[in-house]
């Protein structure tokens, strides 16, 4: 009788328990909010891609129309929106409760660079005009000639201007050749193709770098996963091509495998991938060992050659590695060099491909730009900004757009390969892209540059 009155009153608890805990779990469910409300610039129109960050490492995006909402969540939250376009009023809010009909006002920064050479919208234009209804973009202006690096470049352009639906117009004609080319024998994708996307040529390893660099800040600015299978595939295919010693093959032709290894191509290839494996740390093993000039403290291209020093291995190597050593960017005064513009007879400073110092290479002198803003030696930025706008030259095309030359004056490529007719006198994309790239004070690898290096492996400060 005992342990019959014993089991009901313990059934009873149990009873009890069980609704406690169900009324405690419809309070916890009762605590949960929303908040939800819009980014607005100052004529009220919605702003698109705005992170609105609400925990560590947590946010949401802004839509279309500049809307955004948070939860279900619970407790005590600070609401955030952070984008280095604009500055926002209120700065943040907190919350508790549901809210409803929150307005973060976004005034778009001043870029006092860019208020110093208006000429860059100019330019600016000159890309926009030049994209075809398949999304690419011509090297220059009526020459059936498309690359790939050159259309990696355009992109960057399109993000940092926000033109999102134009980079993606570019990524969607490689995702849509994936198969066909990239995941395809060899692998990769070609360096050059013709105006209609017909394919030539080699597959580069450093091209195909640079076109996952530009999805890569696609990726972080959009916080989109849209192209990872395309993201996915670039890395795997530059993965594939490392050796034993750490060094990465520059490709395929229609022979086959290109078994030599561009320097410059490796440095893109090690920013491109992400994070930091096996592959980032024996690529720094092989640049240590055959790559690295211990005594002037720069990586070099061409080992035992007179062509041994290459300008873009200083700019990229300094924005691509942790600490490298800001002397680099002055010993890049080696390819500093003065010449007569084809286009209009003016005298112009910069830097060479190489140190034949034959001509003024406008997108090498862009990359050095770049470089020194990252150094903080933003004055000298600025003057090479300046010369490099001595050769804006009228579009052919497009009435109101401006573009920059290949090159100041026809002379030679890096070592002694000569230049293409229309180098010197037809706006390039490749040296537009990295004179905006200056005037927007972006660097386009920024967005895989903290990857933790290792002190141990960091050969350059050791």
């Amino acid at each position: 009788m005992k342990n019959k009155k014993y089991l009901i009153r313990y059934a009873l608890f149990l009873m009890i328990l069980s609704s406690c805990s169900s009324k405690q779990s419809n309070i916890a469910l009762d605590n949960k909010f929303s908040v939800s409300g819009s980014i607005q610039d100052p004529a009220k129109n919605g702003v698109k891609d705005i992170k609105i960050y609400y925990q560590a490492g947590k946010f949401v995006v802004s839509d279309a129309l500049g809307k955004w909402k948070i939860g279900p969540i619970e407790g005590t939250i600070t609401i955030e929106p952070l984008d280095p376009g604009y500055t926002f009023s209120p700065t943040s809010i907190v919350a508790s409760t549901n809210m409803d009909g929150i307005v973060f006002n976004a005034q778009p920064k001043t870029n006092p660079v860019a208020e110093k050479h208006p000429l860059a919208e100019n330019v600016f234009s000159w890309f926009k005009q030049m994209q075809r209804t398949n999304g690419l973009l011509e090297s220059t202006e009526n020459g059936n000639f498309v690359s790939l690096y050159d259309n990696a470049l355009a992109a960057l352009v399109f993000i940092e201007k926000n033109e999102r639906t134009k980079a993606e117009a570019i990524f969607d004609f490689f995702n849509s050749r994936m198969n066909s080319e990239l995941l395809s024998g060899n692998g990769g994708f070609y360096q050059f193709r013709d105006a209609n996307g017909t394919p030539t040529g080699i597959r580069g390893m450093g091209d195909n770098a640079w076109m996952l660099i530009a999805l890569n800040n696609h990726a972080v600015k959009y916080n989109s996963t849209t192209y990872i299978s395309l993201r996915q595939g670039l890395s795997n295919w530059l993965r594939s091509l490392q050796n034993s010693d750490g060094s990465v093959n520059a490709g395929f032709d229609d022979k086959g495998l290109l078994n030599y290894q561009v320097t410059e191509g490796m440095i893109d290839a090690f920013n491109a991938i992400n994070g930091y494996d096996s592959f980032h740390s024996k690529l720094l093993g092989y640049f240590k060992v055959s790559r690295w000039d211990a005594t002037d403290r720069v990586l070099v291209s061409w080992p035992g050659n007179y062509y041994r020093y290459a300008l873009d291995n200083y700019s990229w190597g300094y924005c691509a590695f942790q600490d490298f050593p800001t002397s680099t960017l002055q010993k890049a005064d080696i390819f500093l060099t003065t010449h007569t513009a084809t286009v209009n007879s003016s005298s112009v400073t910069g830097y060479c491909f190489d140190i034949d110092k034959d001509n003024v290479w406008p997108e090498g002198t862009g990359q050095m730009i770049v470089a020194y803003q990252k150094a903080g030696n933003f004055s000298s930025a600025d003057y090479y900004l300046t010369e490099i706008e001595k050769l804006l030259v009228k579009s052919n095309l497009y009435p109101t757009a401006y573009g920059i030359p290949y090159s100041s004056n026809f002379g030679t490529h890096y070592a002694n390969a000569p230049l293409w007719q229309g180098a010197d006198t037809k706006p390039c994309v490749s040296s537009g892209a990295w004179y905006l790239f200056g005037v927007l004070q972006f660097d386009p690898m920024a967005v895989n540059y903290n990857k933790t290096i290792p002190l141990a492996d960091k050969f350059w400060i050791n």
